[in-house]
């Protein structure tokens, strides 16, 4: 008889055998996206575009030819040239535009051709000045990934100009580029594994260059020891661990491995590792692959009741509503 719950050891009881084996090489191998929107634009002076706020998702914009304005939530406008990239992390609203002061429609009410299933065309404006683009929303579904995510900065500009000439962005930028002046057969595929890569790539040149990404979770990932105790807790939510347990893995003494911990992530061990258990069992919810006491078993609670009082406690919703929620109909 096939175990109905079985599926939920994906992501649980550790990766792949040819995963990273570094805890930062481990977040980033799990920055496997959903991708909600993609689109190849061609947009004619003047024009304009607002990219609706989209929770849980991250946008992104590739200049190909011409240039744009990009306009955040908070009124900043930055100028987009050839070869360029912005990513949103957060899903935060914005509009592209091609002069301050042309009306930004929703993008989802202009008229847009499919391609595929996750691949549309968009043709827009006044006949001017002609700007390729492409453009994007897509969001991770590992909760490491989304952890990850959530700690990156609000907005993110990279420019191929400052990289350096055998760097990675601008070969993958004239690829995409040359994908998208013709669209050939499986170009729609092409250009989303590119887009995948583009972001990804960005996520890496972040970690390798600002120092906002040696403090934090992704500092402790980068600690040689408390990054070992993070991967655990990754791979082995349903271990029954404690603060002793994990400082006997790292060869440390109880009360320095939680001073450390707390001091460096932001928050006491054992409130992280239920958070964890809490972001698995939402994941698992969405993929609609389980029960609650099913799930409570397999993330180490004794009983059903012990899982939805610390479910309720961390989210702020029960189990039950939570399911009713995300679990996909049909």
């Amino acid at each position: 008889m096939v175990d109905a719950t079985a599926g939920i050891v994906d992501g649980m009881k550790g990766f792949d055998p040819w995963a990273p084996t570094d805890p930062l090489g481990e977040a980033l191998h799990l920055l496997r996206m959903n991708g909600a929107f993609y689109c190849r634009t061609e947009m004619s002076a003047p024009w304009g575009m607002a990219m609706p706020a989209m929770p849980g998702h991250l946008w992104f914009h590739v200049v190909t030819a011409g240039r744009c304005l990009l306009r955040t939530a908070d009124g900043e406008t930055r100028t987009m040239s050839q070869n360029e990239l912005f990513l949103v992390p957060h899903g935060q609203g914005h509009a592209l535009l091609s002069e301050p002061g042309v009306a930004t429609p929703n993008v989802m009410d202009l008229p847009r051709d499919p391609v595929s299933d996750r691949y549309e065309t968009l043709r827009h404006g006044g006949g001017g000045q002609v700007t390729h683009m492409i453009c994007g929303a897509i969001r991770f579904d590992q909760p490491g990934a989304r952890h990850l995510i959530e700690v990156l900065p609000k907005t993110m500009h990279i420019e191929a100009a400052d990289a350096a000439p055998d760097s990675w962005m601008p070969s993958l930028l004239r690829l995409m580029a040359s994908e998208a002046r013709e669209l050939r057969p499986g170009g729609e595929e092409v250009i989303t594994r590119l887009s995948d890569i583009l972001v990804i790539q960005a996520i890496r040149a972040w970690l390798d260059s600002d120092p906002a990404a040696r403090t934090g979770w992704l500092g402790a990932l980068h600690d040689p020891q408390l990054g070992r105790a993070l991967a655990l807790i990754h791979r082995r939510p349903d271990h029954a661990w404690t603060v002793s347990s994990l400082a006997a893995e790292l060869a440390m003494s109880r009360s320095a491995f939680s001073a450390r911990f707390t001091q460096v992530v932001g928050e006491p061990v054992m409130q992280y590792v239920t958070r964890w258990r809490m972001q698995v069992a939402m994941r698992s919810f969405e993929e609609g692959r389980t029960t609650t006491a099913e799930l409570a078993r397999k993330l180490g609670y004794r009983s059903e009741a012990a899982f939805a009082r610390a479910f309720k406690r961390v989210l702020g919703v029960s189990p039950g509503a939570a399911k009713k929620r995300l679990t996909p109909a049909g």
